[in-house]
């Protein structure tokens, strides 16, 4: 029988318990969760800063959480559907904040569903909000 891939990506710096139920949200829609870390060179160009945290230690902590099944670190490509050809998904799981529309990954991987993940208390959980804190 074959197993539901579930992919889903995110930068995870100051990682939270916002973190902790979007990775339980894409873990329950299939056999298997794999999370792809954003590379701090590609934070640095969609967001426009770095993040505080570096990609290794970022991806350790994920990883430590035990929700995953595996996690490794994106591409260095500006084209961020490369690693998604690769690791062939069922599911793509969308954070609700995450500016990538549904259309864009399913007109680039039509056999993909992509859901998106309902918020858990926005207001308290946001890695912008932590950064603000720590300075």
């Amino acid at each position: 029988m074959k197993k539901n891939r579930v992919v889903c990506a995110g930068t995870f710096d100051h990682f939270h318990p916002g973190h902790i139920d979007f990775l339980k949200q894409a873990k329950v829609l299939g056999d298997e969760l794999v999370v792809i870390v954003a590379r701090d060179e590609n934070v640095k160009r969609i967001k426009g800063i770095m993040p505080e945290h570096n990609e290794e230690q970022r991806r350790e902590n994920v990883e430590k959480i035990g929700i995953p099944d595996s996690v490794i670190l994106g591409y260095t490509d500006k084209d961020i559907f490369l690693i998604l050809k690769e690791l062939k998904p069922d599911i793509i799981a969308l954070g609700y904040d995450q500016r990538v529309s549904e259309e864009s990954v399913v007109k680039r991987l039509p056999n993909c569903k992509v859901v998106r993940l309902k918020p858990f208390h926005p207001d308290k959980y946001k890695s912008s909000y932590f950064r603000a804190k720590a300075r």
